[in-house]
């Protein structure tokens, strides 16, 4: 969606919706899975779980980064990837309370 479209929905509309498009790709849910499972890796790691090269795991990473769902740091030679627990806590309730009963 274009900027000029964005404005008529509020901001956890955007926020949530740049969230699932971050999420909608069966790779990124894997990622997302990993992370969860081991609370902080290596690219690297990643790519030995997933049947995908390290440039694909790295778009997807970047792409997941970008809409805040991850965060990474350089250690050495490597990246070390992470859940953005803060974020994660935060969309998490926007999508618990999009589905509250009226």
């Amino acid at each position: 969606m274009g900027k000029s479209k964005s404005i008529l929905f509020t901001p956890r509309q955007n926020e949530l919706a740049e969230i699932a498009k971050a999420l909608a790709h069966p790779a990124r849910i894997a990622i997302l899975d990993y992370l969860l499972k081991k609370g902080t890796c290596v690219c690297g790691d990643i790519v030995d779980e997933l049947p995908l090269s390290q440039s694909t795991v790295s778009q997807h990473l970047k792409a997941m980064k970008k809409a805040g769902i991850i965060k990474g740091e350089v250690e050495g030679a490597n990246r070390c990837y992470c859940i953005d627990l803060v974020k994660y806590a935060k969309w998490m309730e926007n999508i618990r309370g999009m589905f509250k009963c009226c």
